[in-house]
């Protein structure tokens, strides 16, 4: 559980502002989060999710934020540009399993929604139920996540060393 504010970073594209602003306005007297949005403010303003998703991104990566929530038509595209951000975990996810093990066996930082996949109604529950989870970094996927991160911040030789050697245990 998360135990104090954090500040959460949000963004949509067109196809995502509506689902996006709900959540917004949904979220605005929510104790846990202080919300900032880098995202379009309507479905009418043109500008690409890959702009969007890497000033969220960035923003976490900076630690500005601790959080981030993106909203696109799939999240896919969202997911996949917010991970090109060094730092950065993020996924997609339209069901509460995905989304609890998203922090609690990842370290995910960022949630990708889908605003034509799912309904208002499950992307409420699923972004109350993400605020909620807190990754454990004494659990035994911490070892899995600071590989990833080595590897990022490294390379793939100097991970492979770390590792005794061998990728796979």
């Amino acid at each position: 559980m998360t135990k104090s504010r954090v500040v959460l970073a949000i963004g949509a594209d067109n196809a995502g502002a509506d689902l996006k602003n709900r959540i917004k306005s949904r979220l605005s007297d929510d104790p846990r989060v202080e919300i900032r949005d880098f995202g379009v403010p309507d479905s009418r303003d043109p500008t690409a999710y890959p702009h969007v998703g890497l000033d969220v991104a960035e923003a976490v990566a900076r630690g500005e934020a601790q959080r981030g929530l993106l909203v696109c038509g799939t999240g896919i595209g969202m997911a996949i540009t917010a991970n090109k951000v060094p730092g950065v975990r993020a996924t997609v996810a339209h069901d509460s399993y995905s989304v609890e093990r998203s922090v609690l066996s990842n370290n995910c930082q960022i949630l990708a929604l889908g605003a034509r996949v799912i309904g208002p109604e499950l992307a409420d529950r699923l972004v109350n139920e993400w605020l909620d989870y807190e990754f454990d970094p004494t659990s035994a996927s911490a070892e899995k996540v600071a590989v990833i991160a080595e590897y990022e911040q490294r390379g793939e030789q100097t991970a492979a060393k770390a590792t005794t050697g061998s990728r796979r245990r």
